[in-house]
């Protein structure tokens, strides 16, 4: 039996056109892009020619673009480069919300507990939903950058982010939003729709190359760099240019973007079918959003197990999905995002995420609805 993979939130596989696209900078145009001679030349003309590509697409200059080594980096840059940055002119106040990913959160814990800054994590609803009235009660003279994700990786609930990023902007506070999720599931039409200073990309949720990123940077920001050792991307971040993943990167931008790849109202309606099932089972609890969601996601939770039981037997059903925990040596961390929306801790230790993808089809549906009460039944015995 072909295996079911639910698992489009961690990564896609990469597409045909994708690949056709990266090939040549393998193995024919593999020049360093900094070198001055004619192989170096002919590298940067290409990297230069997918600069003004990405440009193009997001609607924005050429300068703006950065391109990092994913999703991690970027927010790591925009994180650490732009509070730092503000450090120096006085500003040490961060705000987040409490579900953001951890190549957010981490970055900003680490800035509070190494470099003296002040991290205010602001409040949620049950859906893990920030309010923008929460963002203005939150800001303060010296706050240095807002964070809040486009769209939650674990239960898909989408923020109101160009609502926070206006208030932003009244109040002169740089705004960063994690978009990762965001694209190829949600419709896109410019970069400045998220009305963000600073906003992530990674290539290997919308079927792209994983090691390949980008970080759009408004202009005249200039965080500081993170990354150090070379004048690459306008100083902004050191290391030669990874052509091919860039190569990758724009291509599924471009194919996968505009017109998003994830089939919205077909996946919305099987993950409602999905809930609705889930749902029936006794000591099972759906944490989405009624509204504003990804429409590919399905977040539960199961009473009596835990997400390490779950995840092995759903496995061992070919059945492809995550959680939001970290398993480790056999001990289950709880859901930080589910524990941000009051989920008690039980429940946040046994989450399974189901994220579905353009390759999902209505019979994987079906299998699924069939299989999952014996399944949990035998993860609780």
């Amino acid at each position: 039996m072909n295996p079911i993979y639910w698992d489009y939130n961690a990564t896609t596989p990469p597409d045909s056109r994708v690949r056709q696209a990266m090939e040549p900078f393998i193995s024919e145009v593999w020049g360093n892009p900094s070198s001055v001679h004619a192989t170096g030349r002919r590298a940067r003309a290409a990297l230069d020619d997918f600069r003004y590509r990405l440009a193009t697409a997001w609607r924005c200059r050429p300068s703006e673009v950065v391109f990092t080594g994913g999703g991690t980096e970027s927010n790591n840059l925009a994180v650490l480069g732009t509070a730092r940055l503000a450090r120096s002119r006085g500003r040490a106040h961060l705000v987040a919300s409490p579900v953001e990913h951890h190549a957010v959160l981490h970055a900003l814990k680490y800035l509070e507990a190494h470099e003296g800054f002040q991290l205010t994590l602001l409040p949620v609803d049950h859906h893990g939903r920030v309010c923008a009235e929460a963002v203005a009660e939150a800001l303060r003279p010296d706050t240095a950058l807002v964070s809040v994700m486009a769209a939650n990786n674990e239960t898909g609930t989408v923020q109101p982010v160009a609502e926070i990023g206006r208030l932003c902007r009244e109040r002169g506070v740089p705004f960063h939003t994690d978009a990762v999720q965001a694209f190829g599931k949600l419709p896109f039409e410019r970069i400045d729709q998220f009305e963000a200073d600073l906003v992530s990309v990674c290539a290997h949720k919308f079927h792209g190359p994983k090691g390949a990123g980008a970080l759009f940077i408004r202009s005249p920001l200039l965080p500081h760099p993170i990354q150090h050792g070379g004048a690459q991307e306008n100083e902004r971040r050191g290391g030669t240019e990874p052509l091919a993943g860039v190569a990758g990167l724009v291509t599924a931008f471009e194919c996968f973007v505009p017109q998003p790849v994830f089939p919205a109202d077909r996946l919305r309606a099987w993950t409602r079918r999905l809930a609705s099932s889930v749902a029936a089972i006794p000591g099972v609890e759906c944490h989405r959003c009624p509204d504003n969601r990804l429409p590919n996601t399905l977040a539960f939770s199961v009473e009596g197990t835990d997400s390490i039981s779950l995840l092995a037997n759903l496995d061992l059903e070919g059945v492809c999905a995550s959680s939001g925990s970290a398993c480790t040596a056999g001990s289950v961390e709880p859901s930080h995002v589910l524990r941000a929306m009051g989920v008690p801790e039980s429940r946040a230790k046994a989450l399974v995420r189901f994220s579905l993808g353009r390759d999902s089809t209505e019979d994987e549906v079906s299998r699924v609805e069939r299989l999952l009460p014996a399944l949990i039944a035998r993860c609780r015995s």
